[in-house]
Parts: structure tokens; sequence; C-alpha cells
């Protein structure tokens, strides 16, 4: 929570309990929710939080490289509190982001047509597909369809 409050005092954002739930919640969170998401959760502890609020501070808090927007297909957008260098997999199917390590990736070369043009803050893939849930899930279906 020390880089939360330092984050938020530096870039003038007034500490709130709901500001300080969203980032909790987020950061507790390992699968890079939606903004509907978080909102449902934090409506336990804060009845009257609207989906905008929730939306608008997620916002600001990528705004402030608090945290990402995290690649994916269509709506919603997903957030992601971890930003260490990885990369992601998106699953075709569930749709479910998670993260993975891998040293060798940083080490991809990039294309001189962007590094000549533009300025380079950080390199995270994306691998899309099936994760192993869908793809067993696929297999099963295919065999009982047999």
């Amino acid at each position: 929570m020390d880089r939360f409050t330092q984050l938020c005092k530096t870039h003038g954002l007034k500490m709130t309990p709901q500001r300080a739930a969203v980032y909790e919640t987020l950061k507790n969170s390992k699968d890079h929710p939606s903004a509907d998401r978080i909102h449902k959760q934090l409506l336990h502890s804060f009845p009257n939080i609207s989906l905008d609020t929730v939306n608008r501070t997620l916002i600001t808090f990528a705004r402030i490289q608090m945290i990402d927007v995290v690649e994916g297909q269509g709506d919603p957008r997903r957030f992601d509190p971890n930003r260490e260098d990885h990369h992601h997999f998106y699953c075709l199917s569930c749709n479910m982001i998670f993260d993975f390590h891998d040293p060798d990736l940083e080490q991809l070369p990039l294309p001189e047509e962007i590094t000549r043009t533009c300025t380079i803050t950080g390199k995270r893939l994306c691998l899309t597909g099936y994760c192993e849930n869908c793809r067993q899930q696929a297999a099963r279906t295919k065999v009982s369809a047999n």
C-alpha cells in the first residue's frame, strides 16, 4: 500500500477509501478483472459506489502508470496490477488472461522501423489460444460426439 499512497500523493490524488478499495481489490486479483467485476466485489463494502466511479478510478490509475490496461479481445477493458516484466496468455474460449514469465522473450530483437521512429518504454507479448481447461473440454466434447 506504500507504493499506492506515494503514487497518489505524487499525482495529487486524494486518498479516499473507495480508491484504496479499488486498488486493493485489483491488487489481490490474479486474473485481470474488468471494472464491472471489481465493482461487483466492492458493492459489499461500498453499496453506493458506482460502476462509473470504479471505471474512472481504474483509468486514472492506468494513466499514472500504477496499473496497466491489458490486451484482450473486445470489451470490457481488463486491468493488471502487475507492473513487473511479464507476458500474457489470452484464452479465446473462456477469455481468461494469465501472466507468464520468460526471460528469453525479453531478448527478442525489435524491428528497426519501430526503434528508429518510436520510443519504446516496455515490451509485453500476448499469446492467444486455448487454456488447458478449454482444450480438455473441447477434447472431451469431441470424444463424446464420436
